[in-house]
C-alpha cells in the first residue's frame, strides 16, 4: 500500500453514450463533493448526461489542473482518456461499467466506500508503458499516434495475406505472411494480444510482444522483445492493410510504408485499492478461479 497526499481536485470522465451511467456519475459527485474534493467534469462527459452544476473542462485542462481522473466506464474508457492524459502523468482510477474491465477494476458497488479511501491516500499505485508508433511513406513521417493496448498491422476482411518485413533495432527479424501483426504493451497482452495466442506480460515487464495474426508459416511464433526497442514493420506486398493504435485510428497502408513503433516517454498512473493483485484480477476475469486458490484454503 503507498500512502500519498490527498487528492484535491478529482476529474469524473464516463462512457460515453451509455444509458442510466448519469446516475451514479453524477451520485459519485455529490458524495466527493460533500466528504473530500472539488469536482469537475471531463466536458462530453458533461455534455452526454447533460451536467451543469459542476464546472466542465477539457481533457487538457484536466491534465494541467486535476490531481486524480475518475473513470467510469470499461477497459476502452480509460485506454481513451489515458492516451490524453499521458504527458500530463494524472493518475487514473477505473471503475468497471463496461464488460471485462482488466484495468477498470472497481466495481459500482464498491465504488462509494472505495473511491472516497483512495482519495484520502490509501491505495496502490503502478505505471503502465504506452507506444509511440508512426507511419513512414517516402521517408516522411504521414500519422503518428500513442497506444495503450497496441499498434496493430492487418488486412481487410477480404483482401488476401500481408506480406510483413519485420526488423528490431535495425535488424532483420523474418519476413512473414499473414493477417497482420500486433505490437502490444504489458497491457495489450491481456488485449487483441492474448486472442490471437500471445503471451501475458506482467505489467511492471520492460518489455514489447510481437505477436502474428493467422501466420501462413506456423513457425512463425508470438516473441517478447526489451521496451527500448526500435521495431520497424515494413508493408511489402498485399493490399486494403491497415494500421490501427488502439483499435480507434485508422490508416490504410501503401507498398514499401514502414511502420516504426517504439515505447513512449509517457508512462501513465494506475490507482488501485489497498489489496490489489494483478493476479486476483487475471483469476477473475480468465476464470482461473474456478478452483480454491491457496489463500482460500
Amino acid at each position: 500500500m503507498e500512502t500519498g497526499p490527498h487528492f484535491r481536485t478529482v476529474a469524473l470522465v464516463g462512457r460515453p453514450n451509455t444509458p442510466g451511467i448519469e446516475v451514479p456519475l453524477l451520485a459519485l459527485a455529490d458524495q466527493l463533493s460533500t466528504c473530500c474534493a472539488q469536482v469537475v467534469f471531463e466536458n462530453d462527459t458533461a455534455r452526454d448526461i447533460g451536467e451543469h452544476r459542476y464546472p466542465s473542462v477539457s481533457a487538457d485542462e484536466i491534465g494541467r489542473h486535476a490531481d486524480v481522473a475518475v473513470v467510469l466506464g470499461g477497459d476502452g474508457t480509460l485506454l481513451g482518456i489515458g492516451r490524453q492524459l499521458a504527458p500530463y502523468g494524472t493518475p487514473l482510477i477505473g471503475i468497471n461499467h463496461g464488460r471485462l474491465g482488466f484495468i477498470t477494476d472497481i466495481s459500482l458497488d464498491e465504488m462509494a466506500h472505495v473511491v472516497p479511501e483512495m482519495l484520502a491516500g490509501h491505495y496502490e499505485r503502478e505505471e503502465r508503458t504506452l507506444l509511440e508508433g508512426r507511419i513512414v511513406r517516402d521517408g516522411r513521417t504521414i500519422y503518428e499516434a500513442l497506444a495503450f493496448n497496441d499498434v496493430v498491422v492487418n488486412r481487410s476482411g477480404v483482401s488476401g495475406m500481408a506480406d510483413l518485413r519485420l526488423s528490431v533495432d535495425g535488424r532483420f527479424m523474418y519476413r512473414q505472411r499473414s493477417d497482420g501483426l500486433i505490437v502490444a504493451t504489458p497491457t495489450g497482452s491481456t488485449a487483441y494480444a492474448l486472442a490471437a495466442q500471445g503471451p501475458i506480460l506482467q505489467p511492471e515487464l520492460a518489455g514489447m510482444v510481437l505477436v502474428p495474426i493467422a501466420p501462413h508459416a506456423l513457425s512463425n511464433r508470438p516473441i517478447v522483445v526489451h521496451d527500448t526497442a526500435v521495431v520497424e514493420i515494413r508493408f511489402v506486398g498485399g493490399r486494403d492493410v491497415n494500421v490501427n493504435f488502439d483499435m480507434q485510428s485508422f490508416t490504410a497502408l501503401e507498398i514499401d510504408d514502414t511502420i516504426v513503433v517504439v515505447r513512449s516517454r509517457h508512462r501513465v498512473p494506475l490507482l488501485h485499492p489497498k489489496g490489489w493483485s494483478y493476479f486476483a484480477t487475471l483469476r477473475k476475469k480468465l476464470h482461473w478461479n474456478e478452483y480454491p486458490s491457496e489463500e482460500d484454503e
